[in-house]
């Protein structure tokens, strides 16, 4: 049998796969237990160092919704930087950063 490619480049990057590799390709499921425990505690993400945000739920309008997400990847962190705005200059003990 002919050696395979190597799936990634010196530089960690992934080539383009080929039918070839999608045949030799093991389901999840049929990989052992160690190997599965293993790559599933890889996926786990660590402790939040320090909480910087609270988690909260807000009703807002859908316009205002939509025109927040239209402003791109980052927008809960836009609308807060908003919100500490509008409370900075109206509520001058509000916000303390």
């Amino acid at each position: 049998m002919a050696k395979r490619k190597p799936l990634t480049d010196a530089k960690g990057e992934v080539r383009e796969l080929t039918a070839e590799d999608a045949a030799h390709a093991v389901p999840f499921s049929a990989l052992p237990e160690a190997e599965r425990k293993m790559l599933l505690s890889l996926r786990k993400r660590g402790p939040q160092k320090a909480p910087r945000k609270v988690p909260i739920s807000i009703r807002l309008s859908p316009d205002v919704a939509a025109g927040l997400r239209a402003t791109g990847s980052g927008w809960q962190h836009r609308a807060d930087e908003i919100l500490r705005s509008w409370l900075s200059r109206n509520h001058s003990n509000a916000v303390r950063t």
